[in-house]
């Protein structure tokens, strides 16, 4: 698929799931250029936004949407192979991704989010749960943080992760989905790096941390697109 929506700024993407009024605003604080998702649409005309495209096989917009959107922002991408989130993505191009409203309302759409975030991983893309930040950790992420800020990691494959800043340190640690996880570590003040062998480790932290987040991540070294996972 081709890119149809590049901006030199972020780009606050908005699916169908939960959103609250303070997510999206948050977002676009930060990623002022405005994509939605197929039903995401309805989320962003009902909080009195419109967006700049809307992308999908829209089988789940309102006709209601379609008709305030119009034809010239609709992106119609007719696959049933992939997710609406995957189509969106493929289509759009920027410095980093705030996706917004992919999780929460049903879980198998959560865990669906999730498997586009492993499936783009030489892509910064930022999923807001409006409490979590969710990303595939690159092959080297710095962040500052505050002494006891919470940081997750969730393998989504055994996957090796070296760590700096950490109140309990994971260098040592052989991680899979089926056996060892690194939820609720906590930084303990300051840098915290972390170095993945593979793009199969999820970093989660608290919503607070997303300019932290943000920073760290265009500093970050990107997967070679194509990288298999391990």
């Amino acid at each position: 698929m081709s890119v149809v929506y590049a901006k030199s700024e972020g780009i606050t993407l908005v699916g169908g799931g939960i959103l609250t009024p303070q997510t999206l605003e948050r977002a676009l604080e930060a990623a002022p250029n405005l994509v939605a998702a197929d039903g995401g649409a309805d989320q962003v005309l009902a909080l009195g936004r419109q967006p700049d495209l809307a992308i999908g096989d829209f089988d789940s917009i309102s006709a209601q949407a379609l008709a305030a959107l119009g034809a010239a922002r609709l992106h119609n991408v007719a696959t049933q192979e992939d997710t609406d989130f995957d189509k969106a993505l493929a289509a759009i191009a920027a410095p980093f991704v705030l996706a917004v409203g992919f999780s929460g309302a049903r879980l198998d759409h959560t865990l669906a989010a999730m498997n586009t975030l492993l499936r783009h991983p030489n892509r910064r893309v930022v999923v807001d749960t409006g409490h979590d930040l969710c990303v595939v950790l690159p092959p080297r992420l710095v962040l500052e943080l505050p002494a006891l800020t919470r940081v997750s990691l969730f393998p989504m494959g055994p996957v090796r992760c070296r760590s700096a800043g950490l109140e309990w340190p994971t260098d040592h640690l052989a991680f899979a989905p089926q056996g060892r996880i690194g939820t609720s570590n906590r930084a303990t003040g300051g840098q915290v790096t972390l170095e993945a062998e593979a793009p199969l480790m999820l970093l989660m932290v608290p919503d607070t941390a997303l300019a932290a987040l943000l920073k760290g991540l265009l500093a970050a070294p990107l997967w070679p697109e194509g990288v298999p996972a391990r």
